[in-house]
């Protein structure tokens, strides 16, 4: 009994942050509108996140002293704000933690801003394993 009295406590007051791990099919849906965005195909898109996060909206990677939030896997240090690196710049004007949520609307807005100023290869993963036969990240169902 005296162990769920501390868990207790914790799940109230860490609440859990809705997360989603998306499919490839979920995700084409919801970034058909960026395919094209900076000459970048969707499945290049798709590639892209797979390699990066998993498809995983709760994916935390600590990265050189910055720590990189959500599917898109955005740095602390330039994109958004937390604790950890209070004088980032916060180009994306948001706090790292709404990355982490199953609401990916900021995601994408912020990712266009990055796709905007570094392009595509902001994320490594793009040239390294996104550049050829793309064919497998398309999804039939769109």
């Amino acid at each position: 009994m005296r162990s769920f009295v501390p868990l207790f406590l914790v799940g109230i007051l860490f609440p859990a942050i809705p997360a989603k791990q998306f499919t490839k099919c979920e995700l084409s849906q919801l970034l058909k509108d960026i395919d094209g965005y900076g000459g970048i195909a969707l499945p290049e898109f798709i590639c892209t996140m797979f390699h990066t996060s998993g498809y995983d909206t709760q994916a935390i990677v600590e990265n050189n002293g910055s720590t990189e939030y959500g599917l898109f896997q955005i740095s602390n240090k330039l994109w958004c704000k937390s604790s950890q690196v209070p004088q980032s710049r916060n180009i994306c004007d948001i706090s790292c933690d709404k990355f982490l949520d199953d609401d990916i609307t900021d995601d994408i807005m912020c990712a266009k801003k990055i796709l905007d100023i570094k392009g595509i290869d902001y994320w490594l993963a793009h040239k390294a394993l996104c550049t050829e036969k793309l064919e497998q990240w398309l999804c039939e169902k769109l």
